[in-house]
């Protein structure tokens, strides 16, 4: 019998089959003969010690609007898949947390990646605290006055919510900036959570690095530059990929932490890098697979199958 592969994540009719990394982890492991299954994070149910979700069987393929086929709906046991995909986007909030605790009943039985209990013990923006020789100047507090001298320090700053994705609520408060008040006000409006603030990192205008680890190994690099006027270099807001080489920085980089991914089941991860400093350790639902195969002649996903089923 064929193994099955349960994907959560996002509604896989919405995704962009040129970019989406969950897609191509979708289409290999349909090459490998794996019977897929999609469901959303909210069809999770927990009852008398089962984990279970209505999912549907879900066909992949490469052809724009007919790219994916969605079966009828059925109730199954998450001990019935052989792994399951934990793919959905952040925010990292009480919901994904939620489903973290959920998944956790059925690992390592049903192979969970990445490993549901690393996922919500590294939130991307904290995990990187554990190496503060890697990352740039960075302070994260609730405390207004901490904040401004904190940029008293630095003078050129980055502002952003401690568990955002995808460069939202990211502010760039340069020296003299008057608007630093208005900001933090905004903030305490919008989240409970503490504020992160590192030094501005001038290098991003050359490119914020994104580093794929596959079980602990650097794997491949895709370099995205900002648009012209934007802080910001993720890709959905006008970030620029490029093809990008690993340097010695990256590597010391790589070796330092990925002992530690490997050893807490975190096969599927990416780093951000600038400047040498690493800001961010991605864990919860990266991309990037599908550009750097593009770049590099590679197959990524492959590598990442590979890793997979060596733990089954």
């Amino acid at each position: 019998m064929s193994r099955a592969v349960a994907l959560q994540m996002d509604p896989a009719e919405k995704i962009d089959i040129a970019g989406d990394s969950s897609f191509v982890l979708g289409l290999e492991a349909q090459v490998r003969g794996y019977r897929l299954f999609h469901y959303l994070p909210k069809d999770l149910s927990f009852r008398d010690g089962r984990v279970y979700a209505r999912m549907r069987p879900l066909t992949f393929r490469r052809e724009q609007g007919n790219h994916a086929t969605l079966g009828a709906a059925e109730t199954l046991d998450l001990s019935e898949m052989d792994v399951v995909l934990m793919r959905q986007d952040p925010p990292f909030d009480m919901s994904y947390i939620t489903a973290t605790h959920m998944l956790e009943q059925v690992h390592p039985k049903t192979l969970v990646v990445n490993d549901p209990v690393a996922v919500r013990n590294a939130p991307e923006k904290l995990f990187v605290t554990h190496y503060p020789d890697l990352m740039p100047p960075t302070l994260i507090s609730s405390d207004a006055a901490e904040i401004k001298a904190f940029r008293d320090e630095h003078e050129d700053i980055i502002l952003k919510p401690l568990f955002g994705n995808g460069g939202a609520g990211v502010f760039h408060v340069k020296p003299g900036d008057e608007n630093l008040n208005v900001i933090l006000e905004l903030f305490t409006q919008l989240y409970r959570e503490p504020i992160i603030a590192q030094r501005y990192l001038a290098e991003v205008r050359d490119g914020d690095k994104r580093i794929i680890l596959v079980d602990g190994e650097a794997a491949g690099a895709l370099n995205r530059v900002p648009a012209e006027g934007e802080a910001r270099s993720n890709m959905h807001v006008g970030g620029r990929p490029e093809k990008a080489e690993l340097d010695d920085r990256d590597r010391e980089i790589c070796a330092a932490i990925g002992p530690t991914l490997k050893e807490r089941g975190l096969i599927f991860v990416g780093i951000d890098i600038i400047g040498g400093y690493m800001t961010e350790i991605n864990v919860t639902s990266p991309t990037g697979l599908q550009e750097i195969d593009r770049y590099d002649e590679t197959n990524l996903e492959a590598m990442i199958w590979d890793a997979i089923e060596a733990r089954l």
